[in-house]
């Protein structure tokens, strides 16, 4: 007797008489006929074959000859119809979709992620990986439950297409580690680094090389403490070469204590004086040489298909020794000058590190550098603000004077994802990345609880699907993990060899098992907003009732994932999602079944996370008391940003007065955002909105830089339909 069925996919489900009965009386209903015994008859007699197994297509098969043998041949010709028609529906979806990309068609396929160009054959092969990677995912790797909230719009899994190849999110890179060992990668080793242009090469290379065994970001922690010692040791050299020029003894300055590493004129300077500064001007002359590749490297170098670059981020700026401060004020000189010929670089996401006593305020070692961090900020869009002030980005072990404190310091991703809290181990972002996220579509919540006219009722009933979808993305976050735990460390070659927390402790052929624990897996959502006018009628930046259940909603989600951590002893997290293929993927599916609704399903685009809608006109310091509460309860990532008007270059005081509005309210990370134009004929920059022609040359050849969801795009025109709508509905915040 039949027991089992295999699916077309390869699974196997329990044999279902009921399903061959529904599928050919549905048959029987397109030509009229109504005969459940003869159906029954028909299951019967395919349930008792002697076979254990059976497959989807024999028992279409069966069905077809022994309605051929019966007095309903048209039924028989109804039923093969429709198979034939499911069969070219299956296939037309996917040949549409791999035409696309053939053609270089601009669609959403193509432009999801704005940072690949699916233009070029790299990039086809990548998005033909990635559109026949999913499809298996889903019928192959994904529970029933997962699948069917998946496809009714509830969830979405993000880097799916990477689902199959047990591979991580992202990493902070302990850079230090490789620095000080060297690394072996493919073919080849590196040594250890000696001076400061190999040290910013194997910062380059660790990112490079990870990034093709991860499906997402690559950062550096700290990236001042990390190069701080090889500026020291690039001094050395240049002491000695004045030394053997010269035949002076140096030595006692070799190891000298310095407040900074500055080039100054050797006017006037004599003797051991004058050497030790012509030195140290050849020293800062090199870090900035450094500094300047690293960066052009970082813009430059592809490392996946699609002339994709990494997606690079660096934390800094709580380094105060005079090598650290020299590395802080190097990258930003050299971002401040730009690449190539001026060029805004939009890698690696800069993340300046404040902190009171040493980054913040005026009496304080790095001031200096934190003024001309909101300068180059004003201009180049980074670095963005990390807040290490706020009360969940401290650590308690933190001291100013311990050399090693940047251990204890948060870090974060450009985009915003965060890793700091640890059920295994040190709290620390150190050697530690994101898992997996997945994200729930809040607003559909909303939208079925919509019509409910009892508001007690209404909030209840959204309340209970939202714990339904919090317990499916958790488990099936979860499989995820299970999954990636069987992973080999051989699979990962550079980032299982110590750049992983404990990953030296395991074998080449090992699993990795028990050292994914550390990592996160992320539960995000997306449209607050467009939920709580679904909910309410207005949002949470213009109504207290609204914000008042906006942070009920959170906080909910929050303590939820909280449990769920306890039960599974694991690092689970909320995290406020950065949509930018996802931001009109579930808009869309949502405004087909629940037609178009204003301020929710109108747009393109539903908006990101907990944040104030970007069409709502507010003050800054309004922004930002409303969206503060949430970055504490999104501990796996948030942030908050700032659009401002006009060209900023000339005001960089408005760049310290959005800082010192996150230390005001707690917020945790924050970005400024204005538009930079570029003209691509004679240079020139400016910040006018909606630029059509360069006021200079008269060209139209002119290259439009925004912030898409925490990172930069070489231009507007790679985002996809959806963002460039969120993008042209954007309203500047006065400060």
């Amino acid at each position: 007797m039949v027991s089992t069925i295999r699916k077309r996919d390869g699974r196997i489900e329990n044999f279902d008489k009921s399903k061959i009965v529904n599928a050919i009386l549905k048959a029987m209903n397109h030509e009229f006929v109504n005969d459940r015994e003869y159906a029954d008859k028909i299951a019967d007699k395919i349930q008792n074959l002697e076979n254990d197994i059976i497959s989807v297509e024999e028992i279409q098969n069966l069905v077809e000859v022994e309605l051929m043998k019966s007095q309903y041949k048209n039924v028989a010709k109804a039923y093969i119809l429709y198979r034939e028609k499911r069969n070219v529906a299956r296939g037309r979806q996917t040949y549409d979709t791999y035409m696309g990309i053939v053609n270089i068609i601009a669609n959403e396929v193509t432009k999801e992620n704005a940072n690949m160009n699916t233009d070029t054959p790299a990039g086809m092969m990548m998005k033909f990986a990635s559109e026949s990677s999913k499809p298996f995912v889903i019928d192959m790797l994904l529970s029933d439950t997962a699948k069917d909230y998946v496809k009714s719009n509830y969830i979405h899994i993000h880097d799916a297409d990477y689902y199959p190849t047990k591979s991580l999110t992202c990493i902070q890179h302990p850079l230090d580690r490789i620095l000080k060992n060297g690394f072996h990668s493919g073919h080849g080793s590196s040594r250890p680094a000696k001076r400061i242009e190999t040290a910013a090469i194997i910062a380059c290379i660790s990112m490079e090389s990870i990034q093709n065994e991860m499906h997402g970001g690559q950062a550096i922690p700290a990236f001042d403490f990390y190069l701080a010692p090889y500026v020291r040791y690039t001094f050395i050299e240049e002491l000695e070469k004045v030394e053997k020029l010269t035949g002076a003894d140096l030595s006692a300055h070799k190891n000298a204590e310095f407040d900074d590493y500055v080039n100054v004129p050797l006017d006037g300077l004599e003797g051991e004086e004058r050497y030790v500064q012509h030195a140290m001007n050849l020293t800062v002359n090199r870090v900035h040489q450094a500094m300047e590749s690293f960066i052009h490297n970082m813009n430059t170098i592809h490392s996946r298909g699609g002339n994709q670059v990494v997606f690079s981020s660096i934390n800094y700026g709580t380094d105060t020794s005079a090598e650290g401060r020299c590395i802080i004020r190097e990258i930003l000189n050299s971002t401040y000058r730009g690449v190539g010929n001026g060029e805004t670089p939009i890698f690696p996401i800069q993340i300046w590190k404040k902190k009171r006593g040493v980054s913040y305020l005026p009496t304080d070692k790095n001031y200096d550098l934190y003024k001309l961090a909101c300068k180059v900020t004003a201009k180049r869009f980074f670095p963005n603000f990390l807040n290490l002030d706020a009360s969940y980005n401290q650590h308690e072990k933190w001291d100013i004077n311990d050399p090693q404190r940047f251990l204890y310091e948060t870090a974060t991703m450009g985009c915003r994802t965060r890793v700091f809290e640890n059920r295994h181990g040190e709290k620390t972002s150190i050697g530690r990345g994101n898992l997996s996220f997945t994200t729930i579509n809040i607003v559909k919540l909303a939208l079925e609880c919509r019509d409910i006219s009892d508001k007690d009722e209404r909030y209840r009933e959204f309340f209970k699907k939202l714990d339904k979808c919090i317990d499916i993305a958790a488990a099936q976050l979860y499989d995820r993990y299970s999954f990636q735990r069987t992973a080999l460390k051989k699979q990962f070659p550079m980032l299982m060899s110590g750049m992983w927390e404990n990953s030296e402790s395991i074998g080449y052929d090992d699993q990795v098992k028990n050292l994914l624990k550390t990592g996160t897996l992320g539960i995000g959502f997306i449209g607050l907003a467009e939920t709580l006018i679904a909910l309410t009628g207005k949002h949470h930046g213009e109504s207290e009732e609204a914000q008042e259940l906006g942070l009920k909603i959170v906080s909910y989600m929050r303590d939820r994932i909280n449990e769920i951590s306890s039960d599974k002893n694991l690092n689970y997290s909320l995290l406020a999602t950065p949509a930018e293929g996802l931001s009109g993927k579930f808009t869309k599916k949502d405004r087909e079944q629940f037609g178009m609704i204003k301020d929710i399903t109108d747009k393109e685009y539903y908006t990101n996370s907990s944040h104030v809608p970007v069409w709502y006109k507010c003050s800054v310091e309004h922004k930002a008391r409303i969206e503060a509460p949430y970055h504490d309860m999104e501990r796996g990532g948030h942030i908050f940003y700032v659009e401002l008007d006009g060209d900023a270059t000339h005001n960089p005081e408005c760049v310290m007065q959005t800082v010192d509005l996150m230390d005001k309210y707690n917020i945790g990370y924050g970005s400024v955002n204005h538009t930079r134009n570029r003209c691509l004929s004679c240079g020139f920059e400016n910040a006018e909105k909606d630029i059509k022609a360069c006021p200079n040359c008269g060209s139209e050849n002119i290259d439009v830089i925004q912030r898409i969801t925490g990172y930069l795009v070489g231009s507007v025109n790679n985002w996809n339909s959806a963002k460039k709508a969120e993008l042209k509905d954007r309203i500047t915040h006065d400060i």
